[in-house]
């Protein structure tokens, strides 16, 4: 799934919610930082099958200047994937940007 994510992103058959949108300007994520993290060494970290608004998965990846970046994203069987958010996942409540910390 993730190389169908990554075709859509390379092929910009994508679109940001105006959530992702909002977030993307308050957070000062461009799409060209968008891009280079999620077409990097991306992974999807969790997977959201049953997702109330559709099939959705969160996934991570890296800028070449080392910026982390995680996307929740439909999944890629849609015409254009839809980018629900994007955000610097915070290390308060990360570890290591790949796992949650417990509550």
């Amino acid at each position: 799934m993730l190389k169908a994510i990554q075709d859509k992103i390379r092929a910009r058959q994508y679109e940001f919610s105006r959530h992702a949108l909002d977030q993307s300007i308050r957070r000062d994520i461009s799409i060209a930082e968008f891009e280079d993290a999620m077409l990097g060494a991306a992974a999807i970290i969790e997977d959201y099958p049953n997702d109330k608004y559709g099939p959705s998965c969160l996934l991570l990846g890296v800028t070449h200047a080392g910026r982390a970046l995680h996307a929740v994203s439909s999944y890629p069987s849609r015409p254009l994937l839809k980018i629900i958010t994007l955000y610097e996942p915070d290390p308060a409540l990360w570890i290591d940007a790949r796992i949650r910390r417990d509550a």
